[in-house]
């Protein structure tokens, strides 16, 4: 995370803070809507994206990032569920996370209601224009 909020403050950029397991269906899902060539510009762009593995299983668990647990447990995310994330400015303070309204954890967005609570906190927390913002709605709502 250190590393990340170096190159943050370095770029002017956000830190999108992501934790992950590779057992999970839903972080490969984010993952990869993160990773399209209409959507990797714009995230690159704004934001230094950094994952932690965490929650791992069996001879996965050397996967796990040293601390990424305690790290998300920090953020309130111990019983969130996976892919749990935040947008850090570069100082390190949260802007945004994943919880919706109701403390329940968007995860990987897909409902246009789960896309809509994830656009307004990307763009609250960043200088998303509208273009960028529907380009990553159009990704992320599940069809």
């Amino acid at each position: 995370m250190e590393k990340a909020l170096t190159e943050a403050k370095a770029n002017k950029k956000n830190v999108l803070l992501v934790f992950h397991a590779s057992w999970c269906k839903w972080c490969k899902m984010m993952e990869k809507n993160m990773d399209l060539p209409e959507t990797q510009p714009i995230f690159n762009k704004r934001f230094v994206t950094a994952y932690v593995d965490v929650q791992e299983r069996g001879e996965k668990k050397a996967l796990e990032n040293p601390g990424g647990q305690e790290l998300m447990n920090k953020y309130k995310g111990e019983n969130a569920g996976l892919p749990f994330w935040l947008i850090l400015n570069p100082k390190g303070e949260v802007l945004a996370d994943s919880f919706d309204d109701k403390g329940q954890n968007l995860g990987s967005p897909a409902t246009p209601e789960e896309v809509n609570i994830f656009i307004a906190k990307l763009g609250a927390s960043s200088k998303l224009n509208k273009e960028e913002l529907q380009t990553i709605q159009n990704i992320f709502v599940k069809k």
